[in-house]
């Protein structure tokens, strides 16, 4: 097994990862379509499916279950992957266009688009295992979910919020990990979700920041594009209501030190990367782009705390 060679690397991946490390030259291309070369996008999709079964629990006085922390991490790599690779078979052409994802396995023509459609088809059946696994009542709520994530790469071609698109989408764990303990929803979820929601459109305005000269171009909308100078105060607001909407969703379940702690260090990473906006360039973009992952644990790591107490 060789590694990776770098000149095919993408801009924003991470040279040193280990999936890098080990990928043979002729895997390369399928790690980069299911996006494991860049982790942040399944851990973004993985915390509002960790923070709802910690909700879960801690509406139960005890810890997250398990097994679904375990589901829901494999889930989310496998519908991660499967979701970007969907995306970059439509987006082949826009890729082209952009610097940043000229040289993705399509546009570059190091994969072709039937061997791309074959891995879409078995990473979903992966995700799909992984949903049986839950209730009738979670199986039919995943389900409904794949009529967002199918529109979701058209829409920066029709609106300048696809950003809402993707908090549509990426936020649906926050419903998932509530019902697969409970097999129902109910307002704490609810809640969830749409602090997922505005967290998702806050972090994905971010990302589009790496991107506004070249999308302006090519015709690509964004909130980063509509927002232009204020997209401080544009991601701000959506911070802001991230924030006031999580910390509802856990006094909903009874709330907690340990749980308002987690709260806490979860606002004040939502607002040390809205400082840090104004002027940012790409490379810094990125960096507090990916700094999201921590900001989800933060937030599910005092939910699970306060249900492990009792």
């Amino acid at each position: 097994m060789t590694a990776a060679p770098r000149g095919s690397l993408l801009p924003d991946a991470r040279p040193a990862s280990l999936m890098l490390r080990l990928s043979p030259d002729f895997a390369l291309p399928f790690v980069q379509l299911a996006r494991l070369d860049r982790p942040a996008g399944w851990q973004l999709l993985l915390a509002p499916c960790w923070q709802a079964t910690g909700l879960a629990g801690l509406a139960l006085h005890r810890g997250p279950n398990l097994v679904h922390l375990v589901l829901f991490l494999v889930g989310a790599i496998a519908m991660r992957g499967a979701g970007s690779t969907y995306n970059d078979i439509l987006d082949r052409e826009l890729d082209a266009g952009v610097e940043r994802t000229r040289n993705r396995p399509l546009p570059s023509g190091r994969v072709g688009v039937r061997a791309a459609v074959g891995f879409l088809i078995a990473q979903s059946l992966v995700g799909l295992a992984v949903l049986l696994s839950f209730n009738r009542f979670s199986i039919w709520l995943g389900l409904a979910s794949l009529a967002i994530v199918a529109i979701y790469p058209l829409m920066k071609r029709v609106t300048s919020w696809p950003q809402a698109v993707l908090g549509l989408a990426f936020s649906w764990g926050a419903l998932m990990g509530w019902s697969a303990t409970f097999a129902s929803l109910a307002l704490a979820p609810a809640l969830l979700y749409a602090s997922a929601f505005a967290w998702t459109v806050g972090y994905d305005t971010i990302y589009a920041l790496q991107d506004v000269r070249d999308d302006a171009i090519v015709g690509i909308r964004s909130t980063a594009r509509l927002f232009g100078a204020n997209a401080a105060l544009g991601v701000g607001l959506f911070y802001g209501a991230a924030a006031a909407l999580a910390l509802a969703a856990i006094l909903v379940v009874g709330g907690g030190p340990m749980a308002l702690a987690g709260w806490l260090g979860y606002a004040g990473h939502l607002a040390r990367q809205t400082s840090k906006i104004r002027g940012a360039d790409p490379a810094t973009a990125l960096t507090l782009f990916r700094s999201n992952r921590d900001a989800g644990l933060i937030l599910f790591a005092g939910v699970a705390l306060q249900g492990w107490m009792g």
